[in-house]
C-alpha cells in the first residue's frame, strides 16, 4: 500500500497546484471547489497495451457521463490524472471533489442515473461496461478528507 500513501501525497500536491491555478484564472471554479470538503478517489489500471485505447474511452464516454452527473449536483469537480509508471500499481487516477458526505453518498447512483439519461438503451449501456472491463482493472479506492 505505500503506492497509495504516495498516490495520495500525488492527489494532495495536485490538489494545491490545481486550486492555485484556478484561483489565477476564474472564479467559478475556485467558488465551486473552494467548497469541496472530501474527494473520492478510484485507481484504475489499464490493461496491457491498452492504455491510450482506456484513455479515450474515459474522454469519449466516462467524461461526458460525468458532466451530465455534475450537472444534476453529483459533485463539484472531477480531475483524471494518467500515469505510464510500471512502479505504481495504477495508470488512471480519477478525483471527484465533493461538497460533503450527502454527495460522497450519492456519487455513484448519480453517476449510474447519468449513465441511464445517455444512454437508456440497457444493452447499449451493457455493451459499454463490458467494454470498458476489457480496457482496465480496478485496484483501489478511498475517500479523502481536505486539507483547506
Amino acid at each position: 500500500m505505500p503506492h497509495l500513501r504516495s498516490a495520495a501525497l500525488l492527489l494532495a500536491i495536485s490538489l494545491q497546484a490545481g486550486c492555485a491555478t484556478a484561483a489565477r484564472t476564474s472564479t467559478v471554479a475556485v467558488s465551486r471547489t473552494g467548497d469541496a470538503t472530501l474527494a473520492q478517489v478510484y485507481f484504475w489500471r489499464a490493461k496491457p497495451n491498452k492504455f491510450a485505447e482506456y484513455t479515450r474511452y474515459i474522454r469519449d464516454v466516462a467524461e461526458p457521463i460525468d458532466r451530465e452527473a455534475q450537472r444534476a449536483g453529483a459533485f463539484l469537480d472531477v480531475r483524471t490524472y494518467a500515469v505510464q509508471d510500471t512502479t505504481l500499481p495504477w495508470t488512471h487516477m480519477r478525483v471527484f471533489l465533493l461538497r460533503d458526505s450527502t454527495q460522497l453518498a450519492g456519487l455513484s447512483p448519480a453517476l449510474s442515473a447519468a449513465g441511464v439519461r445517455l444512454q437508456p438503451d440497457s444493452a447499449r449501456r451493457r455493451a459499454q461496461g463490458e467494454y470498458s472491463a476489457s480496457l482496465r482493472d480496478r485496484v483501489g479506492a478511498t475517500v479523502t478528507n481536505l486539507v483547506k
